[in-house]
């Protein structure tokens, strides 16, 4: 594992994490609202690993990267941060990387395509995302968890905050009542909970004053897209996927029963085996059209 820093197009520091073989399939995991590239666990990102170049982004203002005052609603900036990332990782249209956003990724990929478009992109997968956000954009629909936390989720008041982000309760883990599940989950859960008070309060509020749709983006892209997302998903409503579905080309959709926020941490070996079958797939399909371009250039 090597841990990297990048700059973005205003200078702001971005640090991210890499696993696996250089010369391997990029795949690019961006975190959601709150949180930070520790967010997968160690165990995803290791299984993944085994078949791509695995890259954990903490996006700015939250994890190791650096928190600027200012820009969180500028989709340039955002566009700008990924864009650097794949720079420094060799992506490029002839090598292009699966996108992985989950939650508020989501929306961060869609900044990056508006900005820079899909010739590097193999494919993406939208884990309980959003891909639009502003008052009735379908694309950013949240769920009962996320409007009992706003806006004292966003507050300085640590007791205030405290309550509000515990209100959340399980909804990006799933249950934890289960003493056979405590252990583990419950560990998790702290530490997404830790994460989501660690980012400055004024992050979390900077990220929700903003109002985009992507509708048109999404309608335009001829990339291969999973909509992962579970049916009992109190943050990001499903509703949001079944819109995103409806509105892409070449979309498969995975619905997870009974599952909340969190897929990758409630049946994480369930995760890597559908991102990872869907990321080869989008791979070698994206290398397959890389050749037959290379072979009409040379006859």
């Amino acid at each position: 594992m090597a841990v990297r820093e990048v700059a973005g197009i205003d200078g702001t520091s971005l640090v991210y994490r890499a696993f696996g073989s250089e010369t391997a399939p990029v795949l690019v995991l961006l975190h959601g609202w709150a949180q930070s590239s520790r967010c997968w666990g160690d165990g995803v990102l290791d299984a993944l690993a085994r078949d791509f170049r695995v890259v954990a982004v903490d996006l700015r203002g939250h994890g190791y990267s650096q928190a600027p005052e200012t820009g969180y609603a500028d989709r340039k900036l955002w566009a700008g941060d990924l864009a650097a990332v794949l720079a420094a990782e060799n992506v490029s249209g002839t090598n292009p990387a699966v996108l992985l956003g989950w939650s508020y990724g989501g929306l961060v990929i869609c900044d990056y395509l508006a900005e820079h478009g899909a010739e590097a992109v193999a494919g993406l997968v939208l884990v309980g995302a959003i891909t639009s956000i502003g008052r009735g954009e379908k694309g950013g629909r949240v769920g009962a968890s996320m409007r009992a936390a706003i806006p004292a989720a966003m507050s300085e008041d640590p007791k205030e905050a405290v309550r509000a982000l515990g209100s959340f309760g399980n909804a990006l883990t799933g249950p934890v009542e289960d003493s056979a599940l405590l252990e583990g989950k419950g560990a998790v859960s702290q530490a997404l909970f830790g994460a989501s008070l660690s980012t400055p309060p004024r992050v979390r509020a900077a990220l929700f004053d903003r109002a985009v749709g992507n509708d048109d983006l999404l309608a335009g892209l001829d990339v291969p897209v999973l909509l992962l997302h579970g049916d009992a998903d109190s943050v990001v409503d499903v509703s949001a996927a079944h819109h995103a579905a409806s509105l892409l080309r070449r979309a498969t959709t995975s619905i997870w029963e009974g599952v909340d926020h969190g897929p990758f941490v409630e049946d994480p070996h369930r995760f890597v085996s559908e991102v990872g079958e869907f990321a080869r797939a989008a791979t070698a399909e994206a290398a397959t059209r890389e050749d037959r371009q290379q072979g009409s250039m040379e006859g």
